[in-house]
C-alpha cells in the first residue's frame, strides 16, 4: 500500500491532505498551550486562595491558631499551596515537552513538506514540457507529409501537361522531392521525441512520482506517530504528579485526623480562665420599709466635698453585675445627683406641687444608688472596656483575670529570657572575635569592638532588670510573694486619680478577703468619664418613654452633672418619676435630658403609660 501506486494521479488532493494534517498539529499545540494557561491560572487562583485565608502575623487570629481544629485548616491551606505548585509543574512540562517540541517540529514539518512538493511540481513541468516537443513535432511531420503530397501532386499534373516547359517539371519534381525528404526528417524526429516522451512519462509515473509521494507518505505518518506520542505525553505529564497530589490529599486527610476536641477544649480553657470564684447568694433587701437616702460619709456628695473617700460594696457577687445593666437602666443610675435636691424658692407658686419635695433627711439609700457609687469605681470600669475593646493595656497587665494575667506575664517573662540569651551569645560571640583581634593585630583592631561590646552589656542589664520587674509580679500572682499594700500600690501610681492613663487595674487585685471590693474614689470629673464610656458600650438600646408630662413651676439652673436647667413656665416630658430622692427625670429632646428637683415640677402622668403612678 503506496501513495505512489495508489495515488499517483491525486497530486493536488494529497497536497491538500497534508496541510490539513499540519493544520490538526498546530490546532492540538493550540489545545496545549490553552490547557497550560488553564493550569497556570488555576495554580494561581490557588495559591491566592490559600494566601487569603492564611493567619495575619502578630495577630489575635494567628493565636486562633492554636486549635487542633485551626492547625488543621492551617494544614489543609499549605497542602493546597503545594497542590497549586504541581498543577504549575504540569504546565512547565506541557510547555516544554509539547508545546515547544512540536512547535519546532511543524516549521521543520512545513519545510519538508514544501521540498517533496516541489520536487512533485518540478515532475510535472518536465513531463509536461516533453509532451508540449512530442506534440510540436507531430504537427510539423503532419504539415511537412500534406506539404509533400501537393508536391507530388502538382509535380504529377506539370509532368502530364504538353504545354509546360522541360524547365517548369523538373522544378516542380525536385520542389516534390524537397518536401518528401521534410517530411522523413519530421518523421524521424517525430519517432524520435514520441521515444523520448514516452521513456520520459514511464519514469515520471513510475519512478519520480513514487519516490515523492513515498516520501509525502513517510513524512505523514511520522506525523501522524508524532502526535500520537504528544498525547501520550499529554497523559503521562498529568500522571506524574498525581502521587504527589495524593500525598497533599493525604497530608489533608491526616491533618483532619489530628483535630482533638479535647484538647482544644482545655486550650479554651487556658485562654478564657479567669481564676475567680463564682458569685455567692444575693442578699434580700426589704423594700416594705420606707425608702430614706441618708448623706453618709462615702456619698457621692461627701467625696466631692473632701476630696477622696473609700467605697465599700457588702457583697461581692453584687459586683458583677454591673455589666449585664440595661444602658437606660445604667445611665439612670450613673447621671442621677447624689445629692439632695434644693428647696423650691420662697415665693411659692399659686399651683401647688402634688408630690412636694421630701425631705433629705427621711431619704434612704436605695440600691440604686449603692450600684451607683459601685459604678463609680474607675479601675473596675477600665478593667471592663480593656477586655471588651482592646483598649490600653498596663505594663504588668493587671486589667487581665488572675489565671490571665498570670499567663501574660510568664510569656513575657519567657520572651526577655530569650531576648538575654541572645544578647549573651552575642556579647560571647563579640568576646571571642575581640580575642582573635588580640592574638592577630592585623586581623582587626580590638578597640574597635569595644563600644558594641559596652553596647550589648547594657542591653543585658536592661533587660534582666526587665526581666526581674516581671518576674516579681508574677510571683506576687502566684502567691510566691506577699500582696503589696494600699498604701503602696498608691505610692507606684497605679492608683494615682491625677493620672487616669495609668488607671487600669481591674478590681481583683483589690478584692478584700470577705468578698467586697475597695476602691478610691476620684473627683466629680469620673462620672462624666464613667458615663461616656458606658454609653458607647450600650448604645444601641433604646431611650426610655415619656410616661407623662410637666410644666416648671420654677427656674431651675442644672449645674451638677445629671441636672437639667428648665425656665419657668416650660413644658416638659417625664421619663422617671421621682424614686424617693427629690428627683424627677425629664426629657427635652432626644439629645437633651437630666433631672430636676420634683418641687421645682408640676407631674403631670399619664395612667396607661407603663410604669406611672396615680397621684390622689
Amino acid at each position: 500500500m503506496s501513495w505512489g501506486t495508489e495515488l499517483w494521479d491525486q497530486f493536488d488532493n494529497l497536497e491538500k491532505h497534508t496541510q490539513w494534517g499540519i493544520d490538526i498539529l498546530e490546532k492540538y499545540i493550540k489545545f496545549v498551550k490553552e490547557r497550560t494557561e488553564i493550569e497556570l491560572s488555576y495554580a494561581k487562583q490557588l495559591r491566592n486562595l490559600s494566601k487569603k485565608y492564611q493567619p495575619k502575623k502578630n495577630s489575635k487570629e494567628e493565636e486562633e491558631y492554636r486549635y487542633t481544629a485551626c492547625k488543621a485548616f492551617l494544614s489543609t491551606l499549605n497542602e493546597m499551596n503545594d497542590y497549586a505548585g504541581q498543577h504549575e509543574v504540569i504546565s512547565e512540562n506541557m510547555t516544554s515537552q509539547i508545546t515547544v517540541e512540536l512547535a519546532r517540529y511543524v516549521q521543520e514539518l512545513k519545510q519538508e513538506r514544501k521540498s517533496h512538493f516541489h520536487d512533485g511540481r518540478k515532475a510535472q513541468q518536465h513531463i509536461e514540457t516533453c509532451w508540449k516537443q512530442l506534440e510540436s513535432s507531430k504537427r510539423r511531420f503532419e504539415r511537412d507529409c500534406k506539404e509533400a503530397d501537393r508536391a507530388q501532386q502538382y509535380f504529377e499534373k506539370m509532368d502530364a501537361d504538353i504545354n509546360v516547359t522541360k524547365a517548369d517539371v523538373e522544378k516542380a519534381r525536385q520542389q516534390a522531392q524537397m518536401r518528401h525528404q521534410m517530411a522523413e526528417d519530421s518523421k524521424a524526429d517525430y519517432s524520435s521525441i514520441l521515444q523520448k516522451f514516452n521513456h520520459e512519462q514511464h519514469e515520471y509515473y513510475h519512478t519520480h512520482i513514487p519516490n515523492i509521494f513515498q516520501k509525502i507518505q513517510e513524512m505523514e505518518e511520522r506525523r501522524i506517530v508524532r502526535i500520537g506520542e504528544s498525547v501520550k505525553t499529554y497523559a503521562e505529564l498529568d500522571r506524574q504528579v498525581i502521587p504527589i497530589i495524593g500525598k497533599c490529599l493525604d497530608g489533608i486527610v491526616k491533618a483532619a485526623e489530628s483535630i482533638d476536641p479535647k484538647n482544644d477544649s482545655q486550650l479554651a480553657i487556658e485562654a478564657y480562665k479567669s481564676g475567680f470564684e463564682p458569685p455567692g447568694d444575693i442578699e434580700f433587701e426589704d423594700y416594705t420599709q420606707p425608702m430614706k437616702r441618708t448623706v453618709s460619709d462615702n456619698s457621692l456628695s461627701n467625696s466631692r466635698g473632701e476630696g477622696k473617700s473609700e467605697l465599700k460594696f457588702g457583697g461581692k457577687s453584687k459586683g458583677k453585675l454591673w455589666p449585664f445593666i440595661k444602658k437606660n437602666k445604667l445611665m439612670s443610675l450613673l447621671t442621677s445627683p447624689h445629692q439632695p435636691p434644693p428647696p423650691p424658692p420662697a415665693s411659692a407658686s399659686p399651683s401647688a406641687v402634688p408630690n412636694g419635695p421630701q425631705s433629705p433627711k427621711q431619704q434612704k439609700e436605695p440600691l440604686s444608688h449603692r450600684f451607683n457609687e459601685f459604678m463609680t469605681s474607675k479601675p473596675k470600669i477600665h478593667c471592663f472596656r480593656s477586655l471588651k475593646r482592646g483598649g490600653a493595656t498596663p505594663e504588668d497587665f493587671s486589667n487581665l483575670p488572675p489565671e490571665q494575667r498570670r499567663k501574660k506575664l510568664q510569656q513575657k517573662v519567657d520572651e526577655l529570657n530569650k531576648e538575654i540569651q541572645k544578647e549573651m551569645d552575642q556579647r560571647d560571640a563579640i568576646t571571642k572575635m575581640k580575642d582573635v583581634y588580640l592574638k592577630n593585630p592585623q586581623m582587626g583592631d580590638p578597640a574597635s569592638l569595644d563600644h558594641k561590646l559596652a553596647e550589648v552589656s547594657q542591653n543585658i542589664e536592661k533587660l534582666r532588670l526587665e526581666a526581674q520587674k516581671f518576674e516579681a509580679w508574677l510571683a506576687e500572682v502566684e502567691g510566691r510573694l506577699p500582696a503589696r499594700s494600699e498604701q503602696a500600690r498608691r505610692q507606684s501610681g497605679m492608683y494615682d486619680v491625677q493620672n487616669p492613663p495609668a488607671v487600669n487595674n481591674c478590681a481583683q487585685d483589690r478584692e478584700s478577703p470577705d468578698g467586697s471590693y475597695t476602691e478610691e474614689q476620684s473627683q466629680e470629673s469620673e462620672v462624666k468619664v464613667l458615663a461616656t464610656d458606658f454609653d458607647d458600650e450600650f448604645d444601641d438600646e433604646e431611650s426610655l418613654p415619656a410616661i407623662g408630662t410637666c410644666k416648671a413651676l420654677y427656674t431651675f439652673e442644672g449645674q451638677n452633672e445629671g441636672t437639667i436647667s428648665v425656665v419657668e413656665g416650660e413644658t416638659l416630658y417625664v421619663i422617671e418619676e421621682d424614686k424617693g430622692d427629690g428627683w424627677t427625670r425629664i426629657r427635652r429632646s432626644e439629645d437633651e435630658e437630666g433631672y430636676v428637683p420634683t418641687s421645682y415640677v408640676e407631674v403631670y402622668l399619664d395612667k396607661n403609660a407603663k410604669g406611672a403612678k396615680t397621684y390622689i
